[in-house]
Formats: structure tokens, C-alpha cells, sequence
């Protein structure tokens, strides 16, 4: 089998890792790709958000799935047009891909299918704003209602700060037409993040992790795509996986389904354990970043056969997914000025001091080629620092061992990536 993955992040490059290591993939290419990725693709010029071009290609290289990785190409409909070409694709429709597309169209679906999550009113202008923070009080949660690069969301205890990001985001993009924002009651409680394949009917999910979306130790400073993560997670309660898959994943397939708009793909449930139960914080349509770098490296079953059989409607043919006992930890690391003004164009060292390291592996999100050839940073999160391990104190050793041997000016890094749950399993004996 033959795979392109469209995307050129870490999660693309932890998707072509894990296909690589599939033996039913002959080969793997991804598009745009970059510097790192050569590593175990084939690298291939690709405009992501060009559907056409993507389908054309697929067809000339005899592509026998495409796998879309970003947000933006599937909400710009992508996989429609591998799918009318021909081509089987792992990501859904650009209708379905609205779950993650339309906060608002998320919440209508929740709604519909009776999934618990927080309560929220979609508001078009500041008073309407206004009225809502004042009603669920603070803390204060606004989120842009569309894409945003996981960094439209604003939690805040200051009333003015939530006013202003609502503002901000319903003064639009240019081109972007009417625009919306979603203030919700603030949800207590750890967040869980779980990835659930879909193939329109079925569903099948894998294991949870918990991302740190906070820039700084601590949780503290802006949000960001998110600064590192972990799986396994010691204290989630057992059968909490089966809650979710009953309480939220089925239901909101089923209504997809019922709506003429089968969700096939990915569907990542990003949730709160509150003291009132399992709550929905966010739908997105792919897998998230960094977590998909700490599910892959614990997935026993072959991900190719996987997702075709999620993009071909076989989900239930599929046998009961393996996983390795061993535990992953991601550190990622930001260029400095990140998130409000990366820098790039700095140069990176120790990479293969890095990847050197047992147990580690260095995945690439934005670094580029430089004028000499030598690679530079070249997006806001510029690396994951992934660790594996017989226990997350191991893993967490191996991923931090790798992030002291890159060199990076400016560069940011979280240094208390599964601190506290690796302090935790070392207690319980986990």
C-alpha cells in the first residue's frame, strides 16, 4: 500500500514514522513535508489546501490512501476531492469536518445527540458578549468559532481580557464574511484528550493522553497549540474510555449519520472530568498535536490497514487494537517570541546528539533549510522531543534528554511535561 500524508508538522511526521513501520506500506510520501520527515518518506511539493492538486497526485503516483493531517484542508474539503477522484482518504468531508470547523455547529450536534458538555451561547456582537460572561461569571471561557491554530480559545478570570478576544475575533478575516464567538461556563477538572477512529458507523478508540496547552510551567502564560504530553494516564478512572466511546463518540457519529453527513475519520474528544462527569471542552476533525506524538509510539497494531479500514466503511472487520505498556512523553520546543510572534530564521543545533539518545526520537514542525543548507526554525513550534519508555519517569528522562542536547536562540520549552502524573505512577507502582 501506498500512503500520502498531507500536512508538514510533528503529527505528520509521527503519522509517516508510524506508517513506515507498517509491512502492508510499501511507501510512504508526505506533502509538503519537510527537512526531517526524509527521514522515512518521500518528500513531494504540495500545496495542502489545494484539493485538486492533491487528488492529481495521488493519481500519479498510484496512492493507494491519503491521509489528511491539518484542519484547514479538511474544513476547505480535501478528502472530497481524493475521494471523487478515485482515491481512498483517511479525513472527513468538508460538511462533517464543521464539527471542528463551527464551534457553534459542534454544540447543535452535542445538543441533538444529548452529549454532555458545557453550557454555551453562540454571540454575534460585544453586549451579546457582554450578557454571557456576566451570566456564567468567571472564570471567563470565548472561543473563536472557527479555526483558529488551537489558539482562539481565551480563559481568563479578567472580564476585559475575555471582552477584548471576543472582540477581536468577531472584528473577522478579512474575506472570512460573518463572524461568531462562543462564551461557555468554565469546565473544573483534568483534561483528557482521546482520539476515536471513525468510518461513518463504527468507532473504535485509541489510548488517552493529556496535552499542556499553557506556554509556561505550571499552566501558567498564553495558550498555545500546546507545549507537550503523555500517555499513558495513571489516574484516569477505569472504564473511562468506554464512557466516552458510549456518552460521546457513538452518539455524535450516529447524528452525523442521521444528518446525511457520516463523520469518517478521526474524532478527537477533547474532555473534562468534571465533579459533575465526563464534559466535551472540544470536537476536533484530525488528530491533535502533540498528542498524536505519544499515541502512535504506544500503537502495536499496524496504522495503515487502520485508517483504510476507517476510510473504506471496514471498521468493525478490524481486530482488537494492540498497545505497548511502555509510556510516551513529548516535550515540545518553541522558537522564541512564540505564540504571539515567532522568530525564525534561527539556527538549530544538536539534532543528531538528540536523536541519539535511547528511547528518544526528534520529530520536526517547523524547520526549513537554510541558506547554507543548515536547518533553521521556521514556524512556531519548531520540534517534538519525543521519550518512550517502560514508565513515564522514562520516558520523561529520554524526552528531556533529548531537548538538552538541541541548541535553539530564544528557544522555549515547558520543563514539568508529566511531571506530576510520572510522580503519581511511581507511587501506585504504575
Amino acid at each position: 500500500m501506498r500512503v500520502l500524508v498531507v500536512g508538514s508538522g510533528a503529527r505528520e511526521h509521527a503519522l509517516a514514522v508510524a506508517l513506515a513501520a507498517d509491512d502492508d506500506v510499501s511507501d510512504v510520501l508526505v506533502g509538503p513535508g519537510g527537512p526531517g520527515v526524509a527521514d522515512v518518506a518521500e518528500v513531494v511539493p504540495l500545496d495542502p489546501l489545494d484539493g485538486a492538486a492533491v487528488a492529481a497526485l495521488a493519481r500519479e503516483r498510484g496512492v493507494d490512501l491519503v491521509v489528511v493531517g491539518p484542519e484547514a484542508p479538511l474544513v476547505g474539503g480535501v478528502a472530497d476531492a481524493v475521494r471523487a477522484a478515485g482515491v481512498d482518504c483517511f479525513g472527513p468531508s468538508a460538511v462533517a469536518a464543521r464539527l471542528e470547523g463551527s464551534k457553534a455547529f459542534a454544540k447543535d450536534v452535542m445538543a441533538s445527540a444529548d452529549v454532555p458538555t458545557a453550557m454555551a451561547r453562540v454571540c454575534t456582537d460585544v453586549d451579546q458578549v457582554a450578557a454571557a460572561l456576566d451570566a456564567f461569571g468567571a472564570p471567563h471561557v470565548v472561543k473563536d468559532d472557527g479555526l483558529a491554530g488551537g489558539k482562539g480559545v481565551v480563559v481568563t478570570s479578567d472580564r476585559e481580557e475575555a471582552l477584548a478576544h471576543a472582540r477581536s475575533c468577531l472584528e473577522g478575516r478579512p474575506g472570512a464574511g460573518a463572524s461568531a464567538v462562543v462564551v461557555e461556563e468554565f469546565l473544573d477538572g483534568p483534561e483528557v484528550s482521546l482520539f476515536v477512529l471513525c468510518d461513518g458507523r463504527d468507532v473504535v478508540p485509541l489510548a488517552p493522553a493529556q496535552d499542556s496547552k499553557r506556554l509556561r510551567d505550571g499552566d501558567e502564560g498564553p495558550n498555545t497549540g500546546g507545549m507537550g504530553a503523555y500517555s499513558p494516564l495513571p489516574w484516569a478512572p477505569e472504564g473511562l474510555v468506554d464512557e466516552v466511546v458510549e456518552r460521546v463518540a457513538q452518539p455524535v457519529v450516529d447524528e452525523m449519520a442521521r444528518r446525511g453527513t457520516p463523520f469518517a475519520g478521526v474524532l478527537y474528544c477533547g474532555l473534562a472530568l468534571t465533579s459533575r462527569g465526563v464534559r466535551v471542552v472540544e470536537f476536533n476533525a484530525r488528530f491533535g498535536d502533540p498528542e498524536t506524538q505519544v499515541v502512535l509510539p504506544r500503537l502495536r497494531t499496524p496504522l495503515g490497514g487502520l485508517l483504510r479500514a476507517a476510510a473504506t466503511g471496514r471498521l468493525a472487520e478490524a481486530a482488537p487494537l494492540g498497545w505497548s505498556s511502555d509510556a510516551a512523553v513529548v516535550v515540545v520546543l518553541a522558537a522564541g517570541g512564540y505564540p504571539a510572534a515567532p522568530r525564525a530564521g534561527d539556527p538549530l543545533s544538536g539534532l543528531e546528539a538528540a536523536a541519539a539518545v535511547p528511547g528518544a526520537r526528534v520529530l520536526h514542525a517547523g524547520t526549513a533549510a537554510g541558506a547554507d543548507g543548515a536547518l533553521v526554525a521556521s514556524g512556531g513550534r519548531v520540534l517534538s522531543l519525543v521519550g518512550t519508555g517502560a514508565t513515564l519517569a522514562d520516558a520523561r528522562a529520554a524526552a528531556y534528554a533529548a531537548v538538552a542536547e538541541v541548541g535553539l536562540q530564544g528557544g522555549q520549552h515547558r520543563t514539568d511535561i508529566a511531571a506530576a502524573s510520572a510522580a503519581l505512577a511511581e507511587e501506585v507502582g504504575a
